[in-house]
């Protein structure tokens, strides 16, 4: 064996040991590491909202602006929240369910309170006039800009419903066949059940 071979031989071990011992620190690594501190029934931020825990990243951000919206002619609704919020990351489900129902005839407007610019006063047409401070809120103005909601909490999809159902001049959810929704993922159909 000359001198060549043998220390080829040496690094090949070497190496090869060297490649275990920093797959076993990488193991190692993986198995200190904690698990995800966020999830939808705690107060931690992980992302937006509407995308992780609604499945529906269409609402964020908005298409239209209050003012917009309100010179359309068709139904608007405000929904104020904050990604930090458990209340607002169970509600979200519930803004989805009502944009599966009602996206393509009213304006879904999503506003991050931490958005809404510090003001003393503000115009009918911003969303910081109608904020009571209070999260999640819901605001629905019919198709003239009316105001025909306006709740904080988590406000049932059914309060919401029967809003929209006047405001559309429908039946009672009692007196009209039920709505078929569109499952928009997997995650929104266990959260709903």
């Amino acid at each position: 064996m000359t001198i060549a071979t043998f220390l080829n031989h040496w690094r090949r071990i070497f190496a090869s040991c060297l490649l275990t011992v920093f797959a076993a620190l990488g193991c190692l690594l993986l198995m200190g590491t904690p698990p995800a501190l966020a999830g939808i029934k705690d107060d931690n931020f992980d992302g937006n909202i509407f995308v992780l825990y609604a499945g529906n990243g269409s609402l964020v951000p908005s298409k239209v602006t209050l003012a917009q919206s309100l010179k359309r002619d068709k139904p608007t609704l405000l929904v104020f929240y904050v990604d930090d919020s458990r209340d607002c990351k169970q509600y979200a489900t519930v803004v989805s369910s009502l944009q599966a129902v009602y996206g393509r005839a009213a304006d879904f407007i999503p506003v991050d309170v931490d958005s809404i610019p510090a003001k003393s006063t503000y115009e009918p047409t911003e969303p910081g006039y109608y904020y009571k401070g209070f999260v999640p809120q819901v605001v629905l103005f019919d198709q003239s800009g009316k105001e025909v909601l306006n709740d904080k909490g988590q406000v049932p999809f059914e309060q919401v419903d029967d809003a929209f159902r006047k405001v559309f001049n429908r039946q009672p959810r009692e007196g009209s066949g039920t709505l078929k929704q569109r499952v928009v993922n997997e995650f929104n159909t266990e959260l709903a059940k």
